[in-house]
């Protein structure tokens, strides 16, 4: 029943001397749990392939590639229904393993591509080998290391000292995306352990500092970043993927972010960083890519999915094998067959029960609407089931409601009241506002408001709208006030990549400037974009580093660009303390006003008038017509907030605007006004300065108002 891989019979003794220990025994296992799990009496091993003949269960030797033993199942003794399954007795926490996986006779070599020669990952697999050291395989071609990688059985027992997910309310969190390797990866972080889980632990009191509540981390489940060829033509530097958005497990921690660069090393660093955030009250929000896998289309490489079932995991044209690509990355996985459907459940459920993470942003969300065939469905059930699973009740669910076929569903995502949205709308409309684009102030208006259009027919709140000015897909907000066009020539792609369409300006000259004036026009409007964000219904979502200026040198598709374009240069911090003192001032602020972060809609308050009053220029005389670039709000004080006012002004001329009258004994307040130089630009919050008592208040071009009335 047993074979090795290796011709050589001595060091096939020497890994199964390694590989089993006393009381070795195979017997025939059980279909549930899938994956790898420790029973009694054994390792019991469970994978699906429905359409599979032949099966083989491959181990590997703690930390070893090359296979010691393989057990070839029996499908009258180790299958049932579409489940294979062996429990193996005397294995060690640590061995590798895999499938060969097969097909006899195979009619149709295009739809089902089977391939006996590849080891295959578990798809339930909680670690994996062979990626270990980041960016190894670069120089031997795309997809080299795949060939070697292996599912890995580990220890999950870990002491987290009665910590649990926190369960802060959605609308009380402020977002804070970040790469776990750029965040701590330049040289000057300072951190012990750069571009790992523990960089990100090291720099705990700085996110504490800066205010924010969860960190959204880009894609953590391994990939392997040395999977293109496109080399840097400036340099002759061969190119690296450093986002992550190219999944070939959805369990598995990026073994190379950890410190211990092993299997085991990713689980235990991973929770102890999550631990750590916990402890600073700080939440883990995953950014997960469940739309399409890193195995490419047809010419990718075979490591998983693929060789288990290619017509179960992927949307396949059904007459000639060909893939469906609403992903944009080769293919697009078959997310409502019921056997995906549960892999994707078992995934989320791991990483809350496991993992203790806090919720989680789904990647081109919008495919996981679409049917068996690629269609858009009314009421598609992996959404409506994560969204009413009892182990994901408390589980943030942000959706990134679009794909890269022209779905787009901001607003429309099928939500059932638990799915809040990356809201590309209040991004591109607050960009357009702080340019200057005539007859836009209607719909910043209603963006500010926490974009009802949008949410409140579907019975969502305010805090279902994720508001952003950037995120890692495009500039960053010092890059969107510096350029005008994309410089992605250091991508390889001849700039033919990235979206064209930025909605930036770059104040009158493109890239660095010596011009004093434009460079404090360019201060000036990331301060309106900072404030615009932060004090906006809705929850905030700040792009790792826009607090101190980071900047990508006009890159906006900067996926491949594993160095200082993307890496946060922590001499920032110090070069520019007056923006990250700006930014903290804003996010302490909101916190302070529970007005900024409601549970409802302005229209559906209940009891007295409405909290909100919209002005122009003149008082009570809000301008929405299409020349309109300025607007006015005036947030009437309760039982629990106080007034206050913000007025801002894209026009490029001073404009007075007439301030709300206060009851006796109060006045207004000075809280930000952008068109003023730092220290003055902001104030600390509760100690606001007054306001002479004229009855307007002159606001400076492109800039940006916010007082308090106490």
């Amino acid at each position: 029943m047993a074979t090795s891989s290796s011709d050589d019979p001595g060091p096939r003794r020497e890994g199964l001397l390694r590989l089993v220990r006393e009381g070795f025994k195979i017997r025939h296992g059980h279909p549930l749990p899938l994956g790898a799990t420790f029973q009694r009496g054994g390792t019991n091993f469970a994978v699906f392939s429905r359409h599979a003949t032949e099966v083989t269960l491959v181990l590997f030797p703690s930390g070893e590639s090359v296979a010691a033993l393989e057990l070839p199942l029996d499908p009258r003794q180790n299958r049932t229904g579409d489940v294979w399954h062996v429990l193996v007795s005397g294995l060690d926490v640590g061995i590798g393993y895999g499938f060969r996986v097969a097909k006899s006779p195979n009619l149709e070599p295009e739809i089902h591509r089977f391939d006996p020669r590849a080891v295959l990952l578990d798809p339930y697999g909680r670690a994996v080998a062979g990626l270990e050291a980041w960016g190894d395989g670069a120089d031997d071609g795309p997809f080299a290391r795949l060939g070697h990688v292996r599912s890995v059985v580990v220890d999950e027992d870990f002491d987290w000292q009665g910590d649990q997910p926190l369960n802060r309310p959605l609308a009380d969190s402020i977002i804070y995306e970040l790469h776990v390797r750029s965040f701590s990866c330049h040289p000057s972080s300072g951190v012990a352990h750069p571009g790992t889980y523990r960089g990100i632990v090291e720099k705990i009191d700085y996110l504490r500092e800066l205010g924010v509540t969860a960190v959204e981390l880009m894609p953590v489940t391994e990939f392997e970043e040395s999977d293109h060829h496109f080399v840097n033509p400036r340099t002759g530097e061969r190119l690296r993927n450093l986002w992550g958005y190219q999944p070939i497990s959805f369990f598995a921690p990026k073994v190379s972010y950890a410190l211990g660069r092993s299997p085991e090393a990713a689980v235990r660093e991973f929770k102890e960083m999550v631990q750590a955030l916990h402890r600073a009250g700080i939440e883990v929000i995953l950014d997960m890519v469940f739309n399409h896998t890193g195995e490419g289309d047809e010419t990718g490489p075979t490591v998983c999915f693929r060789g288990l079932g290619n017509t179960t995991y992927y949307i396949l044209d059904p007459t000639n094998g060909e893939y469906l690509n609403y992903s944009g990355c080769g293919n697009t996985l078959n997310c409502n067959h019921h056997v995906v459907r549960n892999l994707v459940l078992d995934s989320l459920r791991y990483w809350v029960t496991e993992m203790h993470v806090d919720g989680f942003r789904f990647d081109l969300a919008s495919i996981l609407g679409r049917g068996q065939d690629g269609a858009v469905l009314m009421s598609p059930p992996l959404l409506e089931s994560i969204a009413a699973d009892p182990i994901l009740a408390h589980s943030k669910l942000i959706a990134e409601a679009w794909d890269a076929a022209g779905l787009y569903q901001v607003g429309s995502f099928p939500s059932w009241g638990r799915w809040a949205e990356w809201n590309g709308k209040f991004r591109d409309e607050v960009r357009r506002f702080v340019k200057s684009d005539s007859g836009v102030a209607a719909f910043l208006a209603t963006r500010f408001a926490g974009s009802p259009d949008l949410y409140r027919g579907s019975g969502r709140a305010p805090y279902h709208s994720i508001n952003f000015v950037t995120s890692h897909d495009g500039f960053p907000l010092q890059d969107l006030v510096s350029y005008n066009d994309k410089h992605n020539l250091d991508n390889g792609e001849e700039n033919q990549d990235g979206n064209p369409e930025n909605l930036s300006w770059n104040c009158g000259e493109e890239g660095p400037s010596a011009s004093p004036e434009v460079n404090a026009l360019r201060r000036r409007q990331v301060r309106n974009f900072a404030a615009l964000l932060l004090l906006s219904e809705g929850v905030p979502m700040i792009l790792a580093g826009d607090e101190v200026g980071r900047t990508q040198q006009g890159n906006n598709n900067a996926y491949s660009q594993d160095n200082g374009i993307s890496w946060l240069d922590w001499g920032l911090r110090d070069r520019n303390p007056d923006l990250f003192r700006f930014f903290s001032r804003l996010i302490r602020f909101r916190k302070a006003h529970p007005a900024l972060r409601r549970e409802t809609f302005f229209e559906d308050e209940r009891g007295g008038p409405p909290p909100v009053v919209w002005h122009g220029v003149k008082r009570g005389k809000p301008d929405w017509t299409t020349e309109s670039r300025a607007v006015a709000l005036h947030l009437l004080r309760n039982r629990t907030d106080e007034d206050i006012y913000l007025a801002a002004n894209a026009h490029w001329e001073t404009k007075d605007f007439e301030l709300p009258l206060l009851g006796a004994g109060r006045r207004w307040r000075r809280f930000v006004d952008t068109n003023r130089e730092p220290p003055d630009d902001i104030a600390e919050p509760g100690a606001e300065l007054p306001v002479p008592g004229s009855p307007t208040y002159r606001l400076g071009p492109r800039s940006l108002v916010v007082l308090v009335g106490r």
